[in-house]
């Protein structure tokens, strides 16, 4: 066997799947959690003890960041399943190998992103239509964290490698310890020494810095083959090809997803930005929602990735099943949550009244109805998990992006209206759901034959 029953590994391959998955899916989504919550210490510290300005400066960021940030992270999922599919073969050279080109990878992912983000930061938040009152904070706030991009690409793919053989637990711990650093910092650089914006970039840089570390600690720790030695970085090309096409079509649905927000985001800024900063406190919880299905998600893509290696397909069936049903369950609660506690979640990031109307109108139409998300991010976590990565994200492509693109100059064009704006989400989800579960039922007989 490649892998030892060490306490931070699960075995995929044998035994019972409810446990394992919520062994599995449960600390990642506290992990994502946790980096959400932390992060959002930016927007509270600066709506709380600073302006609504400055708050919206760093909410509006987000949509503009990922656009190209998800690109570079979508590759780690193909890190997850190139990993994850030689331990269900007992592939040692190949599990150390794929260690290795995807810690490359991501260092060449990290300097492109500096070089992106320090080049087009003025250009991209202008064309995004930013409020004249807050784009000179939004331009250093997007440089100051593009310089930390390195240190988010180390840990997203260290942290993938972790994950494709079980072990969720110390992505988690990571950071944890970067999140605390990061809420201290924030108090300190905003609270005591009026930093504002630039305050929370840098306290988020230095987070990441503290999480990268951490992981790339422990894989030089790690028992053979999953051993990370500098010395030994590669870029081997079969491995590196197969990276890239499970991640790549993932890394361009993550950034075509970010397009359309960009698009959305710049809709929001023509209201105002009170309308920006209300729909930057609500995101927070969008982020939180979602990332219960993220990690199931993840889980999806993990455990069919080792099954489908070790051609164990009926088991990939019953990934399919248990992770569907716990992903939507958890979900459903967390939505519930919001909805019953609106107001006060929100109260948390503002207490203006007009920016709290805008809050409540994105928790209510956008929040709430994110368990539909379920149907086609699980079906499309396994089927990339089975090698089929290009079509899941054609159908989002399909019937999200585009979309929510045509409904901004169509629909919300005409009635130019927050809540018809937010109503996008929903009906984006419904009809990607059903194209992506109608392809995984139509694809996967096939595989095992």
């Amino acid at each position: 066997m490649v892998l030892t029953h060490h306490r931070n590994n699960i075995d995929m391959l044998h035994g019972s799947l409810f446990d394992k998955i919520l062994i599995f899916a449960l600390p990642l989504a506290a992990s994502m959690m946790l980096q959400q919550l932390f992060n959002s210490a930016d927007v509270a510290v600066v709506g709380r003890f600073d302006s609504p300005q400055a708050m919206a400066a760093v909410g509006s960021n987000g949509a503009a960041i990922n656009l190209m940030v998800n690109l570079f992270v979508g590759l780690s999922i193909g890190a997850n399943v190139i990993v994850a599919r030689s331990i269900g073969r007992n592939d040692t050279s190949g599990i150390h190998d794929a260690v290795h080109t995807s810690i490359t990878l991501s260092l060449i992912g990290g300097v492109i992103l500096v070089v992106w983000g320090l080049s087009a930061a003025r250009t991209l938040l202008t064309l995004m239509n930013t409020p004249s009152d807050i784009i000179e904070l939004a331009v250093v706030y997007f440089r100051i964290y593009f310089l930390g991009a390195p240190f988010i690409m180390l840990y997203n793919f260290g942290a993938a490698i972790l994950r494709s053989k079980g072990d969720s637990r110390r992505p988690l711990i990571s950071l944890a310890a970067g999140g605390v650093i990061n809420v201290i910092l924030n108090v300190i650089f905003v609270v005591g020494f009026k930093m504002s914006v630039a305050g929370v970039a840098i306290a988020t840089v230095l987070s990441n810095v503290v999480s990268s570390f951490m992981i790339l600690r422990w894989l030089m720790l790690e028992e053979a083959p999953f051993t990370f030695r500098p010395s030994e970085l590669m870029l081997k090309r079969t491995h590196a090809a197969e990276i890239l096409k499970v991640g790549l079509p993932a890394g361009i649905q993550g950034s075509l997803f970010s397009i359309s927000n960009v698009c959305i985001q710049t809709a929001i800024n023509g209201i105002g930005s009170y309308a920006s900063a209300g729909s930057a406190a609500a995101l927070n919880f969008d982020f939180l929602v979602y990332y219960i299905v993220a990690a199931f998600t993840q889980a999806a893509v993990t455990f069919t990735s080792q099954n489908f290696g070790a051609g164990n397909y009926r088991r990939c069936d019953s990934v399919f099943r248990v992770t569907m049903l716990a992903g939507t369950g958890f979900t459903g609660l967390a939505c519930l949550v919001c909805w019953l506690w609106c107001r006060p979640l929100l109260s948390v990031y503002t207490t203006n009244p007009e920016v709290l109307h805008y809050a409540e109108i994105r928790m209510l139409h956008v929040v709430c109805f994110l368990w539909m998300t379920n149907f086609y991010e699980i079906s499309g976590g396994c089927l990339r998990g089975m090698g089929h990565s290009t079509l899941p994200s054609v159908m989002v492509l399909l019937g999200c992006c585009v979309l929510r693109i045509v409904w901004v100059y169509t629909v919300f064009t005409y009635y130019n209206d927050f809540t018809t704006l937010m109503n996008v989400y929903p009906l984006s989800w419904l009809i990607t759901s059903i194209v992506t579960l109608a392809a995984y039922w139509q694809i996967r007989p096939k595989l095992s034959m």
